[in-house]
């Protein structure tokens, strides 16, 4: 074998897979990608993020410092993967694959000149490509024009298929599963990180059953207590639950890409009446915004009716971040459908099939009365005369004081 074939491979190892969506759904999504190549007279696009390779091929990768991609022409779609995956890729891909080995240093980029001789106008990622991928991009096609295609894909992603949609649906009520295996484990004295296990692991076999072709990776629980609480993301720690603590529920089932969420304010054992307060008060807002969510309203117009209530009772300044955002391929680490998020500077108009959390979340410092973060998290899907919501946990005081063990 010469070094030149070593530097690329196919490996059509094993049988092709069930894909996640079908053929048809598929087809519909890289079509739209196509007309947006016709429309920017492109001769390919070069898609490097995880949620546009796995929106348009279902191939999701794990990077682990290697560089992936899927190219998309005219006539063809081809993930570009890392030979250290084997043929995984090419069962997963919905397109061909190209291998490209560790042998040479710029044998990733040599699959691209490969499957693009002669381009000169490409699309890629301005909101991912880094400075050095960039930089060897140029010196792979030299002359070539680069046009941004991460702004008009993730336009095209805002609007959810009805398949799109079932997965969502799905992945709500497995949340809402885990969210339930969270109840089961909580107890004054057990640690946060065994409450999330126990979430994970409904999840995960949930999942298994659902989505017996799916692969079962990057599902988990944030599950934090008192001063933890504070934010949104905090990880998990081995600190245990305290009688009287704010307790916060997230649940995220992870399918093909997908993630969706479940998030719940709860207590242990007891609520404070200060606690109360401000438990009621964020319910007032999550109440109101779920409202709001109907095609028609504008982003930042349910942004701010929202901010008046907090205003009018004094929390405002106590808000942590924006309303809700966008659902679809999307995780912790990839995926913001930055277009569709519930702020004060985003104009976008909400339209059916639009997915969208409702999630308000305001946060008292430790050491003052009602100490802790309060956030509920509900999934809307934004149909032809209002909104469906999809999540079923039950929500507030009358539920969420747990006095389990």
């Amino acid at each position: 074998m010469t070094l030149d074939m070593e530097r690329l491979k196919r490996i059509p190892n094993g049988n092709p897979v069930r894909g996640t969506f079908s053929k048809a759904e598929m087809a519909r999504r890289v079509a739209g990608l196509r007309r947006i190549l016709a429309e920017l007279d492109l001769h390919a696009a070069i898609l490097t993020s995880y949620h546009n390779i796995n929106y348009y091929s279902d191939f999701l990768y794990t990077r682990f410092g290697r560089r992936y991609a899927l190219v998309v022409t005219a006539d063809a779609v081809t993930s570009v993967s890392a030979n250290i995956d084997g043929g995984q890729p090419w069962r997963r891909t919905a397109g061909d694959n190209l291998v490209y080995t560790d042998w040479r240093r710029d044998n990733y980029f040599h699959a691209l000149q490969t499957l693009l001789p002669g381009a000169t106008r490409l699309g890629i990622e301005f909101d991912h490509v880094d400075l050095d991928t960039r930089r060897m991009l140029g010196d792979a096609f030299a002359g070539a024009d680069f046009l941004d295609v991460a702004a008009p894909a993730m336009r095209e992603r805002m609007i959810k298929s009805p398949e799109e949609i079932a997965l969502i649906t799905e992945g709500a009520r497995i949340a809402d599963l885990g969210g339930a295996a969270c109840v089961e484990a909580i107890a004054v004295g057990v640690p946060e990180h065994e409450v999330a296990l126990h979430a994970t692991g409904a999840m995960v076999r949930e999942i298994a059953r659902r989505f017996p072709d799916a692969e079962l990776m990057d599902t988990w629980t944030w599950f934090q207590s008192g001063i933890n609480t504070d934010g949104a993301h905090n990880p998990v720690t081995s600190r245990r639950i305290e009688r009287g603590d704010a307790l916060s529920l997230n649940c995220f089932p992870m399918i093909a890409g997908y993630y969706t969420a479940l998030e719940r304010t709860l207590f242990a054992e007891e609520v404070s009446d200060a606690h109360l307060r401000y438990w009621e008060i964020n319910l007032e807002v999550y109440r109101a915004g779920l409202a709001l969510i109907r095609p028609g309203a504008r982003c930042c117009d349910i942004a701010h009716e929202l901010n008046a209530i907090y205003a009018r009772h004094g929390v405002l300044d106590k808000r942590t971040f924006g309303y809700g955002h966008s659902f679809g391929v999307l995780c912790h680490y990839y995926g913001r459908e930055a277009g569709l998020e519930l702020r004060e500077d985003v104009e976008t108009v909400l339209e059916p099939g639009m997915v969208v959390s409702m999630e308000p979340m305001i946060t008292i410092p430790e050491g003052e009365p009602g100490a802790g973060g309060y956030r509920e998290h509900d999934i809307l899907v934004v149909t032809e005369d209002g909104a469906r919501n999809i999540t079923g946990f039950p929500v507030g005081p009358d539920a969420n004081v747990i006095r389990g063990g």
